[in-house]
């Protein structure tokens, strides 16, 4: 890991989680754009309290992951907080305001990634002083991530050099927004694009041609059948809003002229499915049929034509045991009690499938309100947010805590 910088660049008196969350908005992190104003005003952030940051490149070199570590970090296993720093894009949603720009009313703060999941970030950071000052004799690291929004790509290297670098860690908590409910499962997905070529003739003739959008049009009944199989026949977990794992076609996009045979026909699907089900698993075997069934039929009209895969999305879903201690400690954080399940996909799955690190989704905001126009969070909920990281810091802490900011163990 990098030694701290010298340089104290934040300014005097404790940081604020709302004027973070203002610098944080204001970088236009959409996922197709770089994330590297972020990550350097974060990473000079970081060093300038003193904590010990370690950035993961991605291959090309515009975007980057942060791993920031704070106490025994080199010799004893800690806690992660997680969080993504890509949002997704408001062209074309109705806001009321710059997206981009911090903006105010009634306890609400709006902006584009303030539920998801800048609002977690920013608290984060805003305690990380209190952590560097605290004597921890258990490490915490902060795990910031790109990419999320469009697979969960950025955070399988991270998670990769975290292994690397440090102790595995006794436990994550994923910053997504869950009302600070905790939340300790959620579906995997696996998804993909399958483009059918056929041979395009005259539809006057249309025997002499292979219709590529009947061929797509047969996959996506098979997916379907497959969807309805599982609701009525598969595995349940009552947890989830929708219990059962489930597969659909969505985006397709085929044919030219309506007297034309059509060449071409592109079809999306994805499986998301609960801890029983296996998503790629079911993905794979919707591909096998197109082309171990389909495909031979296509070739058969014409040896050139066939199916084309292009994988999408694949992430596993993540399914951790409410007895486990992650999921006890986070409730004696959060004062809570129970526990859910959610629908969407996070970071978590990764980390214990990639790390063998057990998850907790926990974080302020609502995913009801992410992806949004007038996207927000409150200031309730941050300070909710700030409980659960403060009392983090207390369990991670033994004897009288320091004020100095040179403490850290490099």
């Amino acid at each position: 890991m990098t030694e701290p910088a010298q340089t104290v660049l934040p300014p005097s008196g404790p940081p604020d989680p709302v004027a973070l969350l203002r610098t944080l908005v204001a970088f236009d992190t959409v996922s197709d754009r770089s994330n590297l104003p972020l990550i350097d005003w974060a990473e000079a952030y970081c060093q300038g309290h003193g904590a010990a940051v370690e950035r993961v490149p991605d291959p090309t070199g515009r975007k980057a992951a942060l791993l920031v570590s704070v106490g025994p970090f080199e010799t004893r296993p800690g806690y992660v907080l997680s969080g993504h720093s890509d949002v997704v894009p408001a062209e074309g949603q109705p806001w009321s305001s710059d997206p981009f720009a911090l903006r105010e009313a009634g306890g609400r703060l709006y902006g584009r990634g303030t539920s998801d999941m800048k609002g977690f970030l920013a608290v984060c950071l805003a305690l990380l002083p209190e952590m560097v000052a605290a004597d921890l004799a258990t490490p915490i690291h902060l795990a910031i991530s790109y990419d999320e929004e469009v697979g969960c790509l950025g955070v399988r290297p991270l998670i990769a050099r975290m292994l690397e670098r440090v102790p595995r860690p006794l436990g994550c908590f994923v910053g997504e927004p869950t009302g600070m409910d905790v939340v300790v499962g959620h579906k995997g997905k696996s998804a993909a694009r399958l483009t059918f070529r056929g041979r395009a003739s005259h539809s006057a003739l249309a025997p002499q041609g292979v219709n590529a959008v009947e061929y797509a049009a047969r996959f996506i009944e098979h997916v379907r059948l497959s969807a309805e199989t599982i609701a009525r026949d598969g595995a349940r977990d009552l947890l989830y809003d929708v219990p059962h794992t489930t597969g659909l076609s969505s985006v397709v996009r085929g044919g030219t002229a309506l007297n034309i045979v059509p060449d071409t026909c592109s079809v999306a699907f994805e499986y998301r499915a609960i801890g029983a089900d296996d998503a790629a698993a079911l993905a794979a075997a919707a591909i096998g049929y197109a082309t171990g069934t389909l495909a031979p039929l296509m070739r058969a009209g014409d040896p050139a034509c066939g199916v084309d895969v292009e994988p999408l999305i694949d992430y596993p879903g993540l399914d951790t045991d409410p007895e486990a201690e992650i999921v006890t400690l986070a409730k004696r954080l959060a004062g809570r009690n129970g526990h859910a399940k959610v629908s969407y996909g996070t970071e978590g799955g990764l980390f214990e499938r990639l790390g063998g690190v057990p998850a907790v989704v926990i974080g302020p905001g609502s995913i009801a309100r992410a992806h949004r126009a007038d996207e927000y969070v409150t200031r309730d909920e941050l300070e909710a947010c700030a409980g659960f990281v403060r009392r983090l810091i207390r369990t991670c802490t033994t004897g009288s805590a320091s004020s100095s900011r040179g403490a850290l163990p490099v």
